[in-house]
């Protein structure tokens, strides 16, 4: 049975989008206190100074006219449950509960699952056992094809059982992931791929496969490159909005001019205590369950 939760894409107009709001994942000074460093963040979160970032985030989004659906919090969630894009995977016969690839976010799946399942989605599956996947290893380019990274967060396994779930008309292509900062760091597919339209990427190639490029270009996907110095800086953790319509983080100029010299109107955030501490952006803040 299929269901319609709209075209599949990263880039067309939002319609329906998922989010976890700081008051629910980072939720007090002594949670950010017991649990930043075991995850890996960067440095210390502000509470209060997330608070006033993510109210632009959520501003932002409402302007779009889509629907906001907010995830509640939960026992055993950490901070990292404000990226909800990874802990869910929408598909043409439901949402399926990945097994997340860092061990620590294992139980998100399962609360954000039974979230929507209220809103009245529909739940195709889930991963188990040896598999292992995350929502930012994974690009729908169209209905049919999905891309995939396969590194230290996703793997075949994981991939096998996604294909399984999401129908045998969804071909999923799938690139190997370099070890870049090793096994701890947050690196996924969309860390150098995001979508803006059917046509128009950024893209950071330095660390993407050359068959990957390639494919991409035979697609007619024309590329917006991050400069090596915004790279760190989250240049390429850009969600679409809409076809051309895009939100960053702040601080990287020249990937937003040019964005702009394509034709892509830019919404710029503060994202230092809500993305470059956790190393998460606009695009592992949302999960996006309906576009155009």
């Amino acid at each position: 049975m299929s269901f319609d939760f709209g075209s599949f894409n990263n880039w067309g107009q939002l319609k329906k989008v998922a989010i976890r709001d700081v008051e629910s994942a980072f939720m007090s000074d002594a949670k950010i206190d017991a649990e930043w460093k075991d995850l890996n963040f960067h440095s210390r979160p502000d509470l209060a100074n997330a608070k006033r970032e993510y109210a632009q985030v959520e501003k932002i989004l409402a302007s779009t006219g889509a629907e906001i659906i907010k995830l509640p919090g939960g026992e055993g969630l950490t901070l990292d449950s404000i990226y909800t894009h990874d802990a869910l995977i929408v598909t043409p016969r439901g949402l399926v509960k990945p097994r997340m690839g860092k061990a620590q976010r294992r139980k998100e799946a399962a609360i954000n699952g039974a979230a929507l399942e209220a809103h009245g989605l529909p739940i195709a599956g889930e991963i188990t056992g040896e598999g292992k996947i995350e929502g930012g290893d994974l690009v729908w380019i169209d209905r049919f094809t999905l891309l995939a990274g396969v590194g230290y967060r996703t793997n075949l396994e994981g991939l096998r059982q996604l294909g399984e779930l999401a129908g045998p008309d969804v071909e999923i292509l799938w690139f190997d992931m370099p070890h870049y900062k090793g096994r701890s760091d947050v690196f996924h597919l969309m860390s150098c791929l995001s979508p803006l339209d059917h046509d128009l990427a950024v893209v950071y190639p330095p660390l993407m496969a050359a068959r990957q490029i390639e494919f991409l270009e035979a697609r007619g996907i024309d590329f917006v490159e991050v400069p090596q110095e915004e790279f760190d800086t989250m240049g390429c953790n850009v969600l679409a909005l809409g076809p051309r319509h895009a939100m960053m983080v702040e601080g990287n100029p020249e990937t937003e001019r040019r964005m702009k010299a394509k034709g892509v109107r830019v919404e710029v955030i503060k994202g230092t205590d809500i993305c470059r501490k956790g190393e998460g952006g606009p695009t592992c803040m949302t999960r996006p369950l309906v576009r155009n």
